[in-house]
């Protein structure tokens, strides 16, 4: 039976000779002091007044500031002149600061081996392990979390695979979509025109004058206003989308400088669409990105490997890359998202295994 790994506090006995962390103003909006403190995806401490303060909702990159009596966490874009923000970059406690890594330990972390083999994730490992899990824990989370998922177009790609999502969604193991606009489109190209990106989303076939089908599609969803809209206006009866608007599922499609149209609900400001991640983000204990670098890149970066719980308590947050590239599920860990879980697969067939696994 699956079950949280409990969280071990640090020991602050060791610490209670450490100083207060040292707080500087902001020097204007926008900035931050010199020697200011950055963040990361663990737990960490600032002491204030002889005490110890965790900082609730940490993410990677970002500034603490005190306020309140609490620790806030703010992009610099969100700084204010004046705040105080925590200066230091020693995480040892030395300067009252203290990073915590060793919150959760099991069977992967208890091993003192310092040589060992094949701990790196790649085409040659057995994921059926990793797959169990996962259907133990998307079980518990669906009652006692939120599961955000981070989708790729690829995975609207196919028939099996759109079907397989959408399942997932209904079935309740779908809190909230972070995309961009591509997979909304070939999504909502599959449900009004069966193809994705001119191909029908079950055989393949390239379809006669098929590349103007996504075009079509965006078109048609803007003369309607929105996507709600559209699904309503155009009996449309399948596909993730569908299945998120049927189920009052968030999702945020997050613009690029490459997109088409977009589709009416795309972000076009990079700045309004984080923040937008973020509210979802900043709720989530599971994450799942599959097929797509960039997203899976920023919300990693979103990520805190923890979470505490309005009752206080901490927890962990599994977060899992899915991606047919060894390259793209290890860029997450180049990039600080240590925790992060990779798993080297096909996309569509990966969400097809977990909805069979999960009896959707």
């Amino acid at each position: 039976m699956f079950h949280l790994l409990p969280y071990i506090e640090p020991d602050f006995s060791a610490l209670t000779a450490m100083p207060d962390a040292v707080l500087a103003p902001a020097p204007a909006d926008h900035a931050a002091p010199d020697n200011y403190h950055s963040t990361s995806i663990y737990p960490e401490y600032f002491k204030v007044d002889g005490q110890w303060h965790l900082a609730a909702e940490s993410r990677m990159d970002c500034v603490a500031v005190w306020e309140d009596g609490r620790v806030h966490i703010r992009e610099f874009r969100h700084l204010r002149k004046g705040d105080l923000v925590f200066t230091g970059r020693s995480e040892d406690g030395s300067e009252g600061i203290y990073v915590y890594t060793l919150g959760f330990r099991d069977e992967r972390t208890a091993n003192g081996d310092l040589f060992v083999f094949r701990q790196g994730r790649s085409r040659e490992t057995a994921f059926s392990r990793d797959y169990d899990f996962l259907y133990e824990l998307l079980k518990h989370e669906r009652d006692h979390g939120h599961i955000v998922w981070v989708l790729g177009p690829a995975v609207a790609f196919d028939s099996d695979s759109r079907d397989a999502f959408s399942r997932l969604v209904k079935g309740g193991y779908v809190h909230a979509l972070l995309a961009g606009n591509a997979l909304a489109t070939h999504d909502l190209e599959g449900a009004y025109l069966r193809t994705a990106l001119g191909q029908d989303i079950y055989t393949q076939i390239s379809q006669p004058l098929g590349h103007y089908n996504h075009l079509d599609t965006i078109n048609r969803v803007r003369r309607h206003g929105s996507i709600p809209a559209f699904i309503r206006e155009e009996g449309i009866n399948n596909g993730i989308i569908h299945a998120c608007v049927e189920k009052d599922v968030p999702f945020v499609l997050g613009g690029s400088i490459r997109d088409d149209g977009p589709l009416p609900e795309v972000y076009g400001n990079v700045y309004e669409a984080q923040d937008a991640m973020r509210n979802q983000v900043r709720r989530a204990t599971t994450v799942i990105c599959m097929a797509t670098t960039l997203h899976s890149i920023a919300v990693g970066n979103m990520t805190p490997s923890f979470r505490q719980l309005p009752n206080g308590t901490i927890r962990q947050v599994y977060f899992y890359s899915v991606d047919i590239s060894e390259f793209a599920v290890n860029k997450l860990g180049d990039r600080g998202s240590l925790s992060a879980r990779s798993i080297v697969t096909n996309a569509q067939d990966f969400v097809v295994n977990v909805a069979k696994g999960l009896g959707v």
